[in-house]
């Protein structure tokens, strides 16, 4: 597995489209046989390239449980040296400044996609976020000089990041992501689908949250863990990376360092009232609705 990543993360450096493209199907190539079942991660390897291809289904939690190839992968995510979503978030930033462009385009968005299977497979990586560097990098990506496809893309990045880790949603607040997503809201430049994701992210901001996922000592017994509920699974992993804090941040409004706290939907509400005139509104849906269960986890 190191030898594919070596060469999948050479590629991933290049400032050449062909090479990271080629270095993204690397990547989930590697993936395609931790996420699916033997015959179809082999049916999926063949037709890699095939983009008209449905996706076929993924392997259960307790066929995860025991396959040696996702201990593996786990493991070498551990280091600095083979974590995917380090490396996939150092080509999106420079993608990014690359400009836009249909091709480029497409690698972000395929960038984003698959770091968004990382975090979920590897849910400690997602400490990368409560590093002003990377939470800057999403936020930069909803900027409406992007595509709708890609603010979209990166609203469910925002999502995944941020579930279960209240330190990364400090981070977010610390480098005024709030005023990043109302203002677009409001733009009227804004296109109507990510407008709708938009909401969505509004919802999922306001639910209380739950701890930070557990340190490392919490991962002695990974199989018991793999056994629980797909929503706990995040919970279950322990976290590899250190508290990172986001000051110096964008317009960071105090002096105050706690990043991993957790904020109640009241909380959220008077924070998002300042960039939102109708939040109440969005609470009194929050509370009928009770979607994601009523809790994010």
């Amino acid at each position: 597995m190191e030898a594919l990543l070596s060469l999948a993360f050479d590629n991933l450096s290049s400032y050449d489209g062909p090479k990271i493209k080629k270095g993204l199907k690397q990547v989930e190539g590697l993936l395609a046989p931790i996420c699916l079942s033997s015959s179809k991660a082999k049916r999926r390897q063949s037709t890699i390239d095939d983009s008209n291809e449905h996706t076929p289904s993924h392997k259960t939690l307790e066929e995860l449980n025991d396959d040696p190839a996702f201990f593996e992968f786990f493991k070498l995510q551990e280091g600095f040296e083979w974590n995917i979503a380090q490396r996939l978030l150092d080509t999106l930033d420079r993608l990014l400044s690359r400009g836009s462009d249909g091709q480029n385009d497409l690698l972000i968005l395929s960038t984003l996609d698959l770091t968004q299977g990382v975090l979920l497979l590897h849910p400690p990586s997602k400490v990368l976020f409560a590093r002003e560097k990377y939470m800057n990098l999403l936020l930069d990506l909803l900027e409406p000089v992007n595509c709708p496809a890609i603010q979209s893309a990166t609203l469910l990045t925002l999502v995944v990041a941020l579930i279960d880790t209240p330190q990364n949603t400090r981070a977010f607040e610390a480098l005024d992501g709030l005023l990043t997503v109302t203002s677009i809201f409001k733009s009227r430049s804004t296109s109507r689908e990510v407008k709708l994701k938009l909401v969505e992210f509004l919802y999922f901001y306001l639910m209380p949250e739950t701890p930070s996922i557990p340190r490392a000592d919490a991962r002695d017994s990974m199989p018991a863990m793999l056994q629980r509920s797909p929503s706990k699974l995040a919970k279950a992993f322990g976290g590899s990376g250190a508290n990172c804090s986001a000051a110096n941040g964008r317009k960071r409004r105090g002096g105050d360092d706690e990043t991993d706290f957790t904020r109640t939907t009241e909380d959220k509400q008077a924070l998002l009232g300042r960039h939102l005139h109708n939040v109440d509104d969005l609470v009194r849906d929050l509370t009928a609705a009770t979607p994601f269960g009523g809790v994010v986890c």
